[in-house]
């Protein structure tokens, strides 16, 4: 029995550490964990609320990697983005709901209003990070509904 226990104690701890393994098979610490999602909560903030791309950068790393197929790689398409923002949207705001890190990745649940008085959109943004710095972005939307078959929210 306390075979049976160890062994399965032991395989948890080994798949724990293999799904939080950086590149360099280095585990990522709790603390670390924190300081990512700390670091995209900052990027989040300076880039999309205060829509200043230059202070969002510093949490970029050398490499930014977009996977939204309507927005360019690279700090010049995160700016762009901004730059968008600031004329079309200025005063839209995004709330992050909910925020999670695992490893090297941050996941936001965010309700995002472009033009305030409108329902807006629900969106889920994935950022994987390296070294504590953002290097890939995923993102997944949907605009809020005037009704719903439910009355669970989306948020």
């Amino acid at each position: 029995m306390k075979r049976t226990i160890l062994a399965a104690t032991f395989a948890a701890a080994t798949l724990f550490l293999a799904a939080c393994a950086q590149p360099g098979g280095r585990p990522v610490t709790q603390t670390q964990q924190e300081a990512n999602r700390q670091a995209v909560l900052a990027f989040y903030e300076k880039g999309l609320n205060q829509k200043d791309a230059e202070a969002a950068l510093q949490y970029v790393g050398n490499r930014y990697v977009q996977h939204n197929p309507t927005a360019a790689d690279g700090p010049e398409g995160f700016r762009k983005f901004v730059a968008f923002l600031r004329e079309k949207f200025p005063k839209s705001h995004s709330q992050i709901k909910r925020s999670f890190a695992e490893g090297d990745y941050v996941i936001l649940h965010v309700h995002a209003v472009r033009e305030p008085g409108t329902r807006g959109s629900a969106i889920v943004d994935i950022f994987k990070l390296e070294n504590g710095k953002i290097v890939e972005h995923w993102d997944v939307n949907q605009p809020v509904p005037e009704t719903a078959a439910n009355g669970n929210g989306m948020f």
